[in-house]
């Protein structure tokens, strides 16, 4: 039979799981925010990478707070993951497609939720612990609300391609 990990290395595990994450997502909605350079959109987008990386800083000083070494390799093959994830018909070969931004946006979004679930789990299962900040946590939960909100309003505005014109 095959020996259970502890439970700090699986916290170990699925704290380097997200951070891996949290660098994807950083790097993809700076990606999404250059390729939007106008004040209208560009600079909620730049605002929300700006968020996001923030958010991965957060989480590496919950690490840190938790004991957790972080796992460069799982960082590594989510860089692989990510690449992997450019790599998808989009309608143009060698430009941008208006469909991209849907993909990318609903990538982002559900990213976020992914990233909303951590900081609950977080404040679920240590909000009591001294080592980490339960306010801070909330706050964080709260944040990723605004982020899912946010990214929805643009993923329904970059749905627009896909409604014929007549």
């Amino acid at each position: 039979m095959a020996e259970v990990p502890s439970s700090h290395r699986m916290l170990s595990i699925y704290l380097n799981n997200h951070l891996a994450g949290a660098e994807a997502g950083t790097r993809r909605a700076r990606r999404i925010a250059d390729a939007h350079p106008g004040p209208d959109q560009g600079e909620a987008l730049r605002q929300l990478a700006a968020d996001i990386a923030c958010d991965a800083a957060s989480l590496r000083r919950v690490m840190r707070e938790l004991g957790v070494r972080e796992r460069r390799p799982y960082a590594w093959l989510g860089r692989v993951g990510e690449l992997a994830g450019l790599v998808k018909p989009n309608g143009a070969v060698l430009r941008r497609s208006p469909l991209t931004d849907l993909v990318e946006l609903e990538a982002l979004r559900l990213g976020v939720l992914g990233k909303r679930q951590l900081w609950a789990v977080l404040a679920d299962r240590f909000g009591a612990d001294s080592r980490v900040d339960r306010s801070r946590l909330d706050e964080l939960v709260e944040r990723a609300d605004r982020q899912a909100h946010l990214l929805e309003e643009l993923r329904l505005r970059a749905a627009g391609v896909l409604t014929p014109r007549p």
